[in-house]
């Protein structure tokens, strides 16, 4: 009997053990995981724009040529300072009339000015100014009464959609995000009155909506309930 309990005991031992191994490399996974995969992102990125930029800067310019070394970055960094000079250069007259010359170029060309237009209108979109972004999130009852989702408010309905749509306290277009993939959605054209604004902000709002509901504003995650918590399965009702 005591080398039954005695067996038992280094069992547990070892169980114990290989939980407390494998519960402290899941935390470290948790910590390391979102801190290796962003400094190698970094890394890659700036050596891929380093591969892009570098073959165009003149051999004085380069800093390996003088400290022996390949600085990764300095493409990015040149990168950024060419792109302040030529929106700064974009503001004045004479870089929107050179804009302007140019794309009277491309707009001459079949096939060129369908290429350059389409990825103008993606260029505008993506790295529209803050004046274009989302205005606030809110509810809206989606798909049926009774079931809220999170949206976010873009503009009052204008043009044609406004002219033909009732005009009852006005309608307002919402983007409705679809969850993981935020940039995925549906557009609704939703009365005032049925929008129920949040007092957090977009950027809160898109993440409880990546993170499916478990992260909140603030970093909190959702406190965790048992289904019988939630709901009594013998009335059907909340037991709060």
């Amino acid at each position: 009997m005591n080398r039954r309990f005695y067996d038992n005991h280094v069992v547990r031992r070892r169980r114990s053990a290989f939980a407390w191994l494998r519960g402290s490399f899941l935390t470290g996974l948790v910590v390391i995981a979102p801190i290796g995969l962003t400094l190698w992102l970094i890394w890659t990125v700036a050596g891929w724009v380093d591969s892009w930029v570098l073959p165009f800067v003149p051999i004085w310019l380069r800093p390996d040529q003088y400290v022996g070394l390949n600085i990764r970055g300095v493409g990015v960094i040149l990168f950024l300072i060419f792109t302040v000079v030529v929106g700064w250069l974009a503001k004045g007259i004479i870089g929107r009339s050179l804009i302007h010359w140019g794309e009277s170029l491309f707009h001459n060309l079949p096939v060129i000015r369908s290429v350059y237009k389409g990825l103008k209108q993606i260029a505008e979109t993506v790295f529209a100014q803050s004046e274009t972004s989302f205005d606030r999130a809110c509810l809206v009852e989606y798909p049926r009464k009774g079931i809220w989702a999170i949206a976010f408010i873009s503009k009052a309905a204008k043009g044609e959609v406004d002219a033909k749509i009732a005009r009852e306290g006005g309608k307002t277009a919402v983007f409705l995000p679809t969850t993981p993939n935020p940039t995925s959605g549906f557009l609704l054209f939703v009365p005032k009155s049925d929008l129920i604004e949040l007092e957090m902000s977009v950027e809160d709002a898109a993440k409880l909506v990546i993170s499916a509901g478990l992260v909140y504003p603030d970093g909190q995650p959702a406190a965790s309930r048992a289904i019988e918590e939630i709901r009594d399965p013998a009335t059907g009702t909340n037991d709060s």
